[in-house]
């Protein structure tokens, strides 16, 4: 195993294999990060929220809170937000940057909707390719002015307006459109009700009730009543199940590892790579230890023989994010593994469907791209290569697990941008990866 990355430092090479072996803890839950900032911006009063993700995307959300008048204070992974309440944001005359961040950018989107005053959203230039058209549609229904720009991507414009609640049936299962609508639904009197064609993470809908909101769920029907003024919350942010997601792939495809993280999320709605690399004949060990917004515990996961499996779009939602890391444990699986309903892959910070298929393609797999997935062949040795992640930091990771069972040394192109999701990623692998012989 060899991996070369952005601070220049060499893992050894080819004559060593790699072992994980010991226990971690990741860090805070991106998603819930984002979105406790955000409710807690709108709460009357003082948000406190600890084990703050770090990660970069992050650091846009909040520094776009701060551009609307909200006070964040930040000590060591614990965030101290001072709420303005539903109306008190003030208007930012500049756009404001979300970054790589389609999550800031879509569920401030919802947000900005229902104030008094215009707002311009835009990012990077991966977040301007990404379509937004899909949550400017709803929130116009809601009686928004919302435009796009070319393409249907950012800069976002939204003039303030007052809101109408409605009844939606999402085209597209995203968790970001979801949440988008049921943010602006706060600004809306009256019940809004969401649907999705399939399920997505639930987050904003376990958060809402913990500051104060009325929501319910029915016959596949989320409903937010709007109208009502969000109190502030203390809340601890279990560890990002996409960040222990590497190390549980690669556990499962390194003979004689095992690892043990501590304090992982457990939404069923985020961990389908554990359902999916179990039905693949996976070892792997869930104990629940806590509740409340979210359920987290404990993930242990050991070496197994892999078996090829399907992957349904049902499944595709709860591991949209970790379907590149599966595409990596799929080459080392005895068979043939199919993902399919994925499509939404190829609207990412990169198209991630070729972006994998072309890494492992160069890497000696043999994979196969459909339009809305992979069929990928097992028991594939893969050899070192140099491989362009296209500045997609799942992407970085999946090639840096695919590093680990590489003969060779892998020169990921881009590598710093890991930090967009996992600051500290490659310094975890270095102190889980233990090193032997061949």
């Amino acid at each position: 195993m060899a991996i070369v990355y952005p601070r220049g430092a060499v893992l050894p090479g080819s004559e060593v294999k790699a072992i994980l072996r010991g226990e971690i803890a990741v860090p805070g839950d991106k998603s819930l990060s984002h979105r406790a900032l955000m409710l807690g911006a709108l709460a009357q009063g003082r948000t406190v929220i600890t084990n703050l993700s770090r990660c970069r995307d992050v650091r846009s959300t909040i520094a776009c809170l701060r551009r609307l008048g909200v006070k964040i204070a930040l000590t060591r992974g614990t965030a101290v937000v001072d709420g303005t309440g539903r109306y008190g944001l003030k208007r930012c005359r500049q756009p404001l940057n979300a970054g790589n961040s389609a999550t800031t950018l879509r569920l401030l989107a919802g947000i900005l909707a229902g104030q008094s005053f215009p707002s311009v959203l835009s990012g990077d230039a991966s977040l301007r390719r990404r379509p937004m058209e899909r949550v400017a549609a709803p929130l116009r229904l809601m009686g928004a002015r919302v435009t796009t720009g070319p393409d249907g991507g950012a800069p976002v414009r939204i003039a303030g307006a007052s809101l109408v609640p409605v009844r939606y049936s999402m085209p597209v299962a995203s968790a970001q459109v979801k949440s988008a609508i049921l943010l602006a639904a706060l600004y809306a009197d009256g019940r809004t009700l969401v649907r999705e064609a399939l399920a997505s993470r639930n987050h904003t809908e376990n958060l809402l009730p913990l500051f104060g909101a009325e929501v319910a769920a029915s016959g596949g029907w989320i409903a937010v009543r709007g109208g009502r003024e969000l109190r502030p919350a203390a809340l601890a942010i279990p560890g990002d199940f996409s960040a222990a997601a590497p190390w549980i792939a690669a556990a499962c495809i390194l003979p004689g590892s095992r690892v043990r993280i501590t304090n992982v999320m457990l939404n069923p709605t985020r961990t389908g790579l554990l359902r999916c690399l179990k039905r693949m004949g996976a070892r792997i060990r869930v104990t629940k230890t806590g509740g409340g917004a979210e359920p987290y515990g404990i993930i242990e996961a050991g070496y197994s023989p892999l078996n090829g499996a399907d992957v349904s779009p049902e499944e595709v939602p709860s591991l949209i994010d970790e379907i590149p890391l599966l595409m990596v444990a799929a080459t080392q699986a005895r068979g043939v593994t199919r993902i399919r309903g994925a499509e939404e892959l190829r609207h990412k910070e990169s198209d991630r469907i070729d972006r994998m298929r072309e890494l492992l393609t160069r890497m000696g797999a043999g994979v196969i791209g459909l339009r809305d997935g992979v069929i990928v062949r097992g028991r594939q040795s893969l050899r070192g290569a140099s491989v362009d992640a296209g500045k997609d930091h799942r992407i970085v990771i999946a090639a840096a697990v695919a590093g680990m069972i590489a003969q060779g040394p892998v020169r990921i192109k881009d590598a710093d941008c890991v930090a967009v999701s996992y600051p500290g990623f490659f310094r975890d692998q270095e102190a889980l990866c233990s090193r032997q012989k061949k």
